[in-house]
């Protein structure tokens, strides 16, 4: 990585003027899509200069994920509509909920499977069967999803925990992972073994499925509204602070041990505001990070090598994005900026 100025990059802007809600890359690893608060995409090929604009939804887009099949996307909105949005634009409602919100979506390319997130239901589609959809109900209304790298296993987490649901099975009842209070967002580590939630409070939670041993994360400034695990799952990178807080899950995970941190802090380009998006790279040890005060960050836990940018000043960052080959990074933030930067030849 080069030294902490930032370097010149090849970098493509745009005003969207509304809130990005999320990022998202293909299943190819080729195409982006940002999911707007005015119900629109904003779809950006590999060598486009312009992004398309899509509507998707009458009203908010809630959610974004790539879909499971094609360069092509997900979504969910507050118009209650599950819509499929491909490369050209072109858009189809999958699935719709009557008097609800779509609020979380997951899919695995290698499986097939599609699900969505209405209330207190988790809904599969399985595209290779064309089977009918089944409705995974709970008893409180669901707080996150994950599909595990396999492909076979489904979280949902909601109030008091979550439940651990196989794709597959027709009949088969959930195992549950119990812990008091609102369970937010949730992800599986890459190997499948530790299950993290973000909870209402400003902390994380974890089970290790291996021995079923619990894991409590604190100490954060905020609520934890962003997460993502190392390519290898070495470590989770996490925002809630005023630097990126990164928690060891090798050699038994992180409880007994301080978290590694890096970037932001009272002389770092966060200037003591809190990390608001982390994405870890798919193919290199870097994670990006960005701040409330628009200030993005590349690094590494544990090094003091970082790579600064600053994209709107006092514009919140709201979401990251690599491609699949982690040369190009997509970002979005809280007024509707969007910016693309080519980092090829750079990181290493």
């Amino acid at each position: 990585m080069t030294s902490p100025a930032a370097p010149a990059l090849n970098s493509l802007t745009w005003d969207v003027g509304a809130y990005v809600v999320d990022a998202a890359v293909s299943s190819d690893g080729r195409s982006f899509a940002a999911a707007l608060g005015d119900g629109t995409l904003r779809l950006l090929a590999a060598d486009d200069t312009e992004p398309r604009t899509v509507q998707a939804h009458d009203g908010a887009c809630l959610c974004l994920a790539a879909d499971s099949e094609g360069r092509a996307f997900l979504t969910g909105g507050d118009d209650g509509k599950l819509v499929r949005t491909d490369e050209t634009g072109t858009t189809e409602v999958l699935a719709e909920e009557k008097g609800k919100w779509i609020e979380h979506v997951a899919a695995h390319a290698g499986t097939g499977y599609r699900v969505y997130a209405a209330g207190k239901d988790a809904i599969i589609l399985d595209r290779k069967r064309k089977s009918a959809p089944r409705r995974l109900s709970h008893a409180s209304t669901v707080g996150g999803l994950a599909i595990n790298d396999k492909g076979r296993r489904l979280a949902v987490s909601h109030y008091n925990g979550v439940s651990l649901w196989w794709l597959a099975s027709q009949d088969s009842q959930p195992h549950a992972l119990e812990w008091k209070g609102s369970n937010l967002a949730v992800g599986f580590s890459p190997d499948g073994d530790y299950v993290i939630t973000a909870l209402q409070e400003n902390a994380l939670h974890g089970w290790r499925l291996s021995d079923k041993q619990h894991m409590r994360m604190t100490g954060y400034g905020a609520k934890v509204r962003s997460m993502s695990f190392h390519r290898k799952g070495h470590f989770l990178a996490t925002g809630g602070a005023d630097t990126v807080i990164c928690w060891p899950l090798t050699g038994g995970g992180p409880m007994g041990k301080p978290p590694m941190e890096f970037g932001g802090g009272v002389t770092g380009p966060g200037a003591g505001s809190i990390v608001t998006a982390v994405r870890c790279n798919p193919k290199h040890d870097i994670v990006a990070a960005g701040f409330a005060n628009g200030a993005v960050v590349l690094g590494h836990p544990g090094t003091p090598r970082t790579m600064n940018m600053m994209l709107r000043g006092g514009v919140p960052v709201t979401a990251l994005c690599w491609n699949g080959t982690g040369d190009r990074l997509f970002i979005g933030d809280e007024a509707g900026g969007l910016a693309l930067s080519d980092f090829r030849g750079v990181v290493a």
